[in-house]
Formats: C-alpha cells, sequence, structure tokens
C-alpha cells in the first residue's frame, strides 16, 4: 500500500474533507482598519511568523510570542512580538468574541518608549476594538452562544 502514513478514521477523512474540517474548527479572522495593509509591508519572514501566530489563534491556541496586552484587562487582547534584523514588530488582535479573532494594529516598534508599547499605539488599539465589536455585532450578533452556528444573513 505504501509507506505513507494515513490517516486515523479514513472514512471520517472521506466524507469530511480537510477543507470542511478546518473550516468548522477554525475562527474566522477580520482585519480592522489598516491592520492587513500595515501587516502586509513587514518583512516576510516577520509576516510569516505573525501570520502563523494568528492562524494559532484562530484555532484556540495561543502562540508562544503572543502576550497580553497591558491595560485590557484581561487576556482577550494580545499583542505578537516579532524581532528581525535590530527591527521589532508587533500585532495586536483580540480572541474576545466566540466566533473571530480580529487582528486590530499592526506596526514596526520605534524604540523612544523602551519595550513598552507607546501610548498613540493603545489608543488606536482602544478605538479599532470598539469598531470590532461594532463590526461583530452587526454580522455575527450580540450573544452567540455556540461557535459553530452560521452568522446572521442580511
Amino acid at each position: 500500500m505504501g509507506d505513507y502514513p494515513r490517516p486515523v478514521n479514513r472514512r471520517f477523512h472521506s466524507c469530511f474533507g480537510a477543507q470542511q474540517f478546518r473550516r468548522f474548527l477554525v475562527k474566522r479572522t477580520h482585519f480592522v482598519g489598516s491592520s492587513k495593509d500595515d501587516l502586509s509591508e513587514f518583512p516576510e519572514p516577520v509576516k510569516l511568523e505573525i501570520g502563523f501566530a494568528i492562524y494559532l489563534a484562530q484555532s484556540g491556541v495561543k502562540a508562544l510570542n503572543a502576550v497580553p496586552l497591558v491595560g485590557f484587562g484581561n487576556a482577550s487582547t494580545l499583542e505578537i512580538i516579532s524581532d528581525n534584523d535590530g527591527d521589532t514588530y508587533r500585532a495586536v488582535y483580540t480572541v474576545k468574541f466566540k466566533r473571530a479573532v480580529y487582528v486590530l494594529h499592526a506596526f514596526k516598534k520605534k524604540s523612544a518608549s523602551g519595550i513598552s508599547t507607546p501610548q498613540k499605539e493603545i489608543d488606536l488599539v482602544k478605538r479599532r476594538l470598539k469598531q470590532a465589536q461594532a463590526h461583530y455585532e452587526k454580522q455575527y450578533g450580540k450573544d452567540v452562544r455556540h461557535s459553530n452556528v452560521k452568522p446572521k444573513e442580511r
């Protein structure tokens, strides 16, 4: 038959394909404001590292380079930190919502404020978090109890 590994349950994989399985388990990602454009300007290794961390967040797992953003009360708003060629890049996302991950901001860290996130970046994240909340309520409804419920139709 071949030396490659077989799926544990072939029947499951044949009737419930990998694409549908991924769609069932992984949350949607939404980019708020210019975060997607800002992220696309980062160096390739940084984009890959941040992209993988966001994928892990979609899957319900916290990446090792993601830390809770100080000043947001709990660990639902996180900051991905990526270093490349002496520069530090950061992306902020929230897992506050049951059905979606929102990427709120992406920026290159300037060294003026040490290791802490500058206040202007924090203020921008707070504004975008409010925008994400409004978008989520419009897209998915205020109280979604099950993560596999389809979005409201408009």
